[in-house]
């Protein structure tokens, strides 16, 4: 069943679709599995940077909330017989210093409309629907095209005869998806754990870190579910894995936990040296390497001579008398 109100957001994703596919068209054939696959990509790519600003403003709340740690395990031993007056100064403590506890939930809310337009249209591929603006032509080069010998728009329960009309193996295609979704669960794992993994690090006595673990290790059993979507739309779940989990290695590397001294003071750690910095020697390192000048040797001393005073009978043009 489809949302109606969201249809604008169906058309633009499928407008998009067609332009990054007409795009690739240039140097690739139109029904060629590496095509779609690539149009796939560059949309979830295209998207993630859409919402970009949102994580930036996620993990800057997440900061805060780090700083924000001692705090917060104070408050939570001084009124731990009373929850109600705890919650409300620990929600006192986060208002006053700007954070969010629900920061996190915006990339996720904003990824989701996406999510249900992409598959929305991809199912209409597979149905062999031209809707949401798509033209025949394009819905025809998606279900002509295969990704690894299995068609964009076909699923794990597809039956072998409808994967036979798309011209592919119906064993060859099974595999696949079974690859793809294995891939997802795997994702899905590692994005959890590197999440689970920080914020409990930065409140180790949270109440909700047994939830979170349990979360984690319950999180890769979701990616069960894609058996029922199609080939395009788990492409599309794998990428935005891959990009989430490369997105926070680089953030949580440039902005390390804060470290709480003995005197009970947050201090910021310097950030872990990237990629870049290990292969390209640093400007400050460049600096200190640099051969320093030779102290340059002293100026020897001019000492003028002054001519000696002749004597009267040898100065030009005298007379001797």
């Amino acid at each position: 069943m489809e949302l109606t109100f969201l249809e604008p957001l169906y058309t633009a994703v499928a407008t998009v679709i067609a332009w990054i596919h007409g795009a690739y068209s240039a140097i690739i054939p139109p029904d060629n599995g590496l095509n779609w696959a690539l149009t796939i990509i560059t949309l979830t790519v295209l998207m993630r940077l859409l919402i970009f600003p949102l994580f930036l403003k996620q993990m800057r709340s997440s900061r805060k909330m780090q700083e924000l740690a001692p705090k917060v395990q104070e408050l939570r031993k001084k009124y731990k017989n009373d929850k109600q007056r705890m919650n409300q100064e620990v929600m006192k403590v986060y208002q006053e210093a700007g954070a969010n506890p629900l920061g996190g939930c915006l990339p996720i809310v904003a990824q989701f409309p996406i999510f249900i337009s992409v598959f929305t249209v991809l199912r209409a591929i597979a149905e062999d629907k031209a809707a949401h603006g798509m033209s025949q032509a394009m819905v025809d080069s998606a279900r002509a095209a295969h990704i690894f010998g299995a068609p964009v728009p076909s699923t794990f329960f597809t039956s072998a005869h409808d994967i036979e009309a798309f011209g592919a193996d119906p064993i060859i295609t099974k595999v696949v998806l079974g690859i793809f979704v294995a891939i997802s669960s795997a994702t899905t794992f590692l994005t959890v754990r590197q999440s689970v993994s920080r914020s409990m690090a930065q409140m180790p006595d949270n109440p909700m870190a047994q939830q979170q673990k349990i979360l984690m290790y319950i999180s890769p059993l979701f990616a069960v579910f894609s058996l029922n979507f199609a080939l395009g739309l788990i492409l599309y779940w794998v990428t935005t894995n891959l990009w989430t989990l490369g997105q926070q290695h680089w953030f949580y590397r440039r902005h390390p936990m804060p470290i709480v001294d003995a005197k009970g003071n947050v201090v910021q750690p310097e950030p872990k040296p990237g990629l870049l910095s290990k292969i390209l020697p640093s400007r400050a390192a460049k600096v200190q390497d640099a051969p320093q000048d030779a102290p340059s040797e002293p100026e020897q001393k001019i000492i003028r001579q002054q001519p000696t005073r002749q004597p009267r009978s040898k100065r030009t043009g005298s007379k001797k008398s």
